[in-house]
């Protein structure tokens, strides 16, 4: 899975998401020609399969409650009527990067939104996800995964020591010093090179021309790539086409994968869940795909509602044992989305980081002795994600760019039907920290 922000999620097939911009707003009070932007991107790809030591702390079961709250804002808003796929750990990490570097209210704000007590504990939380979650598992027979941090900061600024610090032993980014001023479109140039290196080739472009100018004195990226096989892969040889069930009432013919192994399924009052585990190598990682699917056709609204509002939701309803499915189906799938997070950011109460008021938001960043270092505003944040499903896998993608519990009794096996001939929701994850890395839903397998 791939997201820009870019994300991809067989041969397991790509998921990709775009970046995040963050362009600094003007404030009303400053000349023209101290106005500045900070730019802000984040990508990330990551692989399922795998294995992890990570317990579920805090610091995860709040990464997860983030994520569920900008799921429920996006499904409400950009994503009302259209397929969805994006990347919370992507933004959250893009968010994270920017807490590094802010102070006062605007950290507060941040941090609040994050639900973390510190940027220590966003630092620690980061370093268990590079460290054990983000582990390349391929050559141990496990998922492909990586991930990469990357600052562009203006040759006239240098970093805080203690930004520097962060970023260089903390989130591992790489430092670029690089001339806004006379060469902005070489710099947007070389970090959608840098996303295009960073996701496979999954993401070309995360920055748009222009995107890019001479008030620009900072871009913070962040890149997630994910390639994964299914533990049990589909036989693509008895893929069938069927009718799949549109909100408005409508049917069309899409191709669905089917098997007649067992699967992890649980069903519950309303809904029911299928759990489809990718190959993990020889580490405790679990990476997996979880689908959530309504008994009603038109019942995605209300599971949604129920999963963003529970809590402990996610935990509580994975299924945890094989059963024999009388009928099995589910669509391959491939859905390319973006949206402008700043937008749905403000929306949930993060107000203070795109204000014009709070002219000093972040200086922590840059040695803002000058005033070409101060007034740093975030004006925008883009996501851009994609995934692709199929009867191998799942490859992802993620880019973010911005310019400055308890579980249920197993009930008795027994034969039951997991049909997704309408609309469903997928998350995927890693099972033993819990960390939430791709979320979406699928209203028509026939759009991308």
């Amino acid at each position: 899975m791939s997201k820009a922000l870019s994300l991809t999620f067989s041969r397991s097939k790509p998921l990709i998401a775009r970046c995040l911009q963050i362009p600094l707003l003007p404030h009303p009070s400053i000349p023209k020609c101290l106005h500045r932007r900070l730019v802000c991107a984040s990508y990330s790809t990551a692989s399922f399969g795998g294995d992890s030591h990570v317990e579920a702390t805090d610091p995860l079961t709040s990464q997860t409650n983030v994520s569920l709250r900008l799921t429920k804002q996006l499904l409400q808003t950009e994503a009302k009527d259209s397929n969805l796929v994006f990347s919370p750990l992507s933004i959250q990490v893009a968010l994270s990067l920017l807490a590094a570097g802010a102070k006062g209210p605007t950290l507060h704000q941040l941090l609040s939104f994050l639900e973390s007590k510190s940027n220590d504990q966003l630092c620690s939380l980061y370093s268990k996800l590079v460290s054990v979650v983000f582990a390349d598992g391929s050559p141990a027979g496990g998922p492909c995964l990586s991930s990469a941090n990357g600052v562009w900061v203006d040759k006239s600024l240098p970093l805080k020591p203690s930004f520097k610090n962060v970023m260089d032993n903390v989130y591992k980014a790489a430092t670029n010093h690089v001339d806004f001023q006379t060469e902005a479109d070489q710099v947007v140039a070389e970090v959608n090179l840098w996303a295009e290196k960073e996701t496979n080739g999954l993401i070309e472009r995360v920055l748009s021309p222009g995107s890019v100018g001479a008030s620009t004195r900072l871009i913070l990226a962040n890149a997630l790539y994910f390639k994964g096989a299914w533990k049990k892969a589909f036989d693509a040889s008895r893929t069938k086409h069927y009718d799949f069930h549109l909100i408005n009432g409508s049917s069309v013919k899409v191709p669905f994968m089917t098997s007649n192994k067992k699967q992890s399924v649980g069903e519950y009052d309303g809904f029911k869940v299928l759990g489809l585990p990718y190959k993990k190598g020889e580490d405790k990682r679990r990476f997996s795909m979880y689908v959530f699917l309504p008994d009603a056709k038109d019942g995605l609204h209300a599971l949604i509602e129920k999963v963003s509002s529970e809590p402990g939701f996610l935990e509580s309803y994975l299924p945890n044992q094989q059963v024999e499915l009388c009928e099995f189906r589910i669509p391959p799938f491939k859905i390319t989305f973006e949206f402008e997070a700043s937008a749905v950011l403000k929306r949930l109460g993060l107000e203070l980081p795109f204000s014009t008021e709070q002219a000093e938001g972040f200086t922590e960043m840059v040695d803002s002795r000058s005033p070409q270092g101060r007034y740093l505003y975030v004006s925008d944040i883009f996501h851009k994600c994609f995934i692709e499903v199929n009867e191998e896998g799942t490859k992802a993608a993620a880019v973010t760019a911005g310019m400055v519990g308890c579980c249920l009794s197993a009930p008795k096996p027994k034969r039951i039907d997991f049909v997704a001939d309408h609309p469903f929701l997928f998350v995927i994850r890693e099972d033993v920290s819990g960390a939430v890395m791709f979320i979406g839903q699928v209203l028509n397998p026939l759009k991308n």
